[in-house]
């Protein structure tokens, strides 16, 4: 089983910050307080929606096909994560 990323504090449920990235290579560590990019403050089912709308090259009637729901459906979903991503942004 391939090992989540996580998002929130298991503790108090917080959002995470990435604090230390480090090279494989030559080890060497960056440390400072960073936000998670907006892509993965998103839930795995939204992430794996986003990959799937550009897998289809954008068709939401594609997706409405292989997701066994109606085109307005679809649509609704991508608007509600417009949205999301938009207050993440700001």
């Amino acid at each position: 089983m391939k090992p989540k990323f996580p998002k929130n504090c298991p503790s108090c449920e917080s959002t995470l910050i990435v604090t230390q990235l480090s090279c494989q290579n030559c080890e060497t560590k960056v440390s400072g307080n960073y936000p998670l990019p907006i892509l993965s403050q998103l839930s795995e089912e939204e992430q794996n929606f986003i990959l799937q709308f550009f897998l289809t090259s954008g068709s939401l009637k594609e997706m409405a096909t292989q997701m066994g729901n109606s085109y307005p459906t679809v649509r609704n979903k991508l608007d509600d994560m417009i949205e999301k991503i938009k207050k993440l942004n700001d």
